[in-house]
């Protein structure tokens, strides 16, 4: 019994270190974090545009677009014009998603792709290239919309 105990006293602090870590006082990301949570949300926006799942499509999306603006915020340094270069994708992806157009949200979707790697480029960093996902490291999420019963 006391095993047991000991054990679900660890993993509590271990699931919970991170959520009061971010609620520290002053706690700043670090830029690869959020460009990679970013990446992730990419990959997901792929998958759930592809498969029409609009839903998700929309937050990830949201997701992606908050993220990028935590970077800017956060980090300074980054030129305004390549993190704006991501506005007009961002836009055509929301309304290609809104009008539940599979050939515009490619289309937005290849120059948010775009709009990254002119970013990774312009700050040095053109060894990051972004590329449209062939495959989901997501095994265990399906983009498909949920079907209603």
């Amino acid at each position: 019994m006391r095993v047991l105990a000991s054990i679900s006293l660890l993993l509590v602090a271990l699931f919970s270190a991170p959520l009061a870590l971010a609620q520290v006082e002053g706690y700043v990301p670090g830029l690869g974090d959020i460009m990679t949570t970013i990446q992730m949300r990419h990959i997901k926006l792929w998958f759930a545009g592809r498969l029409k799942n609009w839903d998700l499509a929309t937050y990830e999306l949201e997701q992606i677009r908050q993220g990028l603006e935590d970077a800017a915020t956060l980090y300074t340094g980054i030129p305004a014009e390549y993190v704006g270069a991501t506005v007009d994708p961002i836009r055509e992806i929301d309304a290609a998603i809104k009008a539940k157009d599979g050939a515009k949200f490619v289309k937005g979707y290849g120059a948010l792709t775009s709009a990254c790697n002119g970013c990774h480029q312009g700050i040095n960093r053109g060894f990051i290239v972004i590329q449209v996902p062939n495959t989901s490291p997501f095994s265990d999420q399906s983009f498909a919309p949920p079907t209603t019963r």
